[in-house]
């Protein structure tokens, strides 16, 4: 008797490991079955199936591909019926033709962020998915995990339940130190990025995402300078920019990958100030707890204004959110949460690619996107 279709996963980077191994893990029963891993050496595909071997306790370790290898490569990996679906997590500028490639082979696709190099390639790689595979019922899903965390997902629902009134303008504050020694630093592709906003760009497109998903309306517009103040880290290394969304309201993003130090001063991460009250957002921890304070206003006691706090935590987990999206998708189970829309993707990566083109000039998202 054949064996249910399982998933392989291209990409041996630390990704793989220390968030998509532990996500699969936690699925439990509803995990699919890891038949293979791809990566471009024996070595990196190896030692990623044996890490997978022991973290889904597996009775035997997924086969490896690996370039060079005429009769196990990634075609030869694709070519496999008991495949269903691929998870790829391969540097950015690679993405697009592995991703096409897998779609054109009948595999349903989970791809990490950012969802392209840049807009005109996003949009492309969305129009051949839509006109050709999406009609296949294949179903494609970008990974991007923060618009999948419950806190942000938390702190949207209080904003929609009104718990702050209107909202009025939003601040977003990410200060990141990066050093010669980090792990990821040290990924031959981010040492020297291919592709805009290095950092920026594969990091950035996180916080853009998580406002995304938290404020109610859509970012229309943005004004912003770009810099770059450590020369490891080129192109651009910092983002300052004002945005705003047409009609309802404005904020500020102050984004930076060359902080001084590790240490760093207490700033909240996400401020949405609102009509009848505020709250903050903070992510702190091994593994990270969210933290969301919503303090609405209820009215005037004794001259002065009532304020009624409340604290909701929520254990980091937006890559097992996600997989449990994308393989409900798969199903034909859409959980309405909207998760991985390569549109959505596309908006963060417009968002990051404005702030580092705008040089104080105010650029229309829509016009960039539509473009």
């Amino acid at each position: 008797m054949s064996s249910p279709p399982g998933i392989a996963i291209l990409g041996a980077g630390i990704f793989a490991k220390e968030a998509h191994l532990p996500a699969l893990a936690s699925l439990g029963d509803d995990a699919p079955v890891l038949k293979a891993v791809y990566s471009r050496s024996e070595k990196s595909a190896t030692d990623l199936a044996n890490a997978a071997k022991e973290k889904l306790k597996l009775s035997q370790a997924p086969t490896i591909y690996y370039d060079g290898n005429p009769s196990g490569d990634l075609d030869a990996l694709l070519s496999r019926d008991d495949i269903a679906a691929v998870i790829v997590i391969l540097p950015i500028n690679s993405q697009p033709a592995i991703i096409l490639k897998a779609l054109e082979k009948g595999k349903h696709v989970l791809s990490e962020k950012p969802v392209a190099p840049d807009v005109e390639k996003a949009k492309a790689l969305i129009q051949e998915y839509e006109a050709e595979y999406k009609p296949k019922g294949l179903v494609w899903r970008v990974a991007e995990n923060f618009e999948a965390e419950p806190g942000y997902r938390a702190a949207a629902k209080a904003i929609r339940d009104g718990k702050i009134g209107d909202v009025q303008f939003f601040k977003a504050t990410v200060l990141n130190y990066v050093s010669k020694d980090s792990k990821y630093y040290k990924t031959p592709w981010r040492t020297v990025p291919d592709y805009q906003g290095g950092f920026l760009l594969d990091g950035g497109v996180h916080t853009i995402a998580a406002l995304r998903t938290i404020l109610p309306y859509p970012l229309t517009h943005i004004s912003s300078f770009a810099s770059l103040n450590k020369d490891y880290l080129m192109p651009h290394d910092t983002i300052n920019a004002i945005l705003k969304s047409e009609g309802h309201y404005h904020g500020t993003l102050d984004m930076t990958f060359a902080f001084p130090t590790e240490k760093k001063p207490k700033t909240d991460s996400y401020l949405v100030s609102g009509s009848a009250g505020w709250l903050t957002i903070n992510s702190a921890g091994t593994p990270p707890v969210v933290t969301i304070e919503v303090n609405s206003v209820k009215g005037s006691h004794g001259g002065k204004d009532e304020v009624v706090q409340e604290v909701i935590e929520e254990a980091g987990r937006g890559v097992e959110a996600e997989w449990r999206s994308f393989l409900g998708a798969i199903a034909g189970k859409d959980d309405g949460q909207g998760l991985g829309d390569p549109n959505g993707a596309l908006v963060d990566v417009s968002v990051i690619q404005a702030a580092l083109n705008s040089n104080g000039d105010l650029v229309d998202l829509g016009k960039l996107v539509a473009a």
